[in-house]
């Protein structure tokens, strides 16, 4: 019996993570700037704080009042890119080896992301 599973074998390596300050570059937000929240990657999308606004109808609860809050919906990860603090511009990502360990740098500037 074969399953149809169709979950992926692999997850691949992202240029975006959790901390990081990065820029929209296609969508309603362009050109608007925030940082990430959290990062799916099996989905390639990440939240990033302020930006892909939504409005969600959420339930009251004995603990929360109910109504309509504003959220941060995710935002596909090819619609992001990293911003270089020191330029204060939006670079692509690469991955070099460095002393035996890989780190992320940026490649307008070729400087490393901390």
């Amino acid at each position: 019996m074969a399953t149809n599973n169709k979950s992926k074998r692999f997850t691949q390596k992202l240029h975006i993570r959790r901390g990081d300050t990065v820029m929209v570059i296609a969508g309603d937000d362009k050109g608007k700037t925030g940082e990430v929240i959290q990062v799916f990657p099996d989905k390639l999308r990440a939240i990033v704080d302020g930006l892909n606004i939504v409005k969600k109808h959420v339930k009251a609860t004995q603990t929360e009042e109910g109504g309509i809050q504003d959220v941060s919906a995710p935002i596909h990860i090819s619609n992001l890119q990293v911003v270089d603090p020191k330029t204060g511009e939006a670079s692509r990502v690469g991955r070099k080896n460095e002393n035996g360990e890989n780190v992320r740098y940026f490649k307008k500037s070729g400087n490393i992301i901390k």
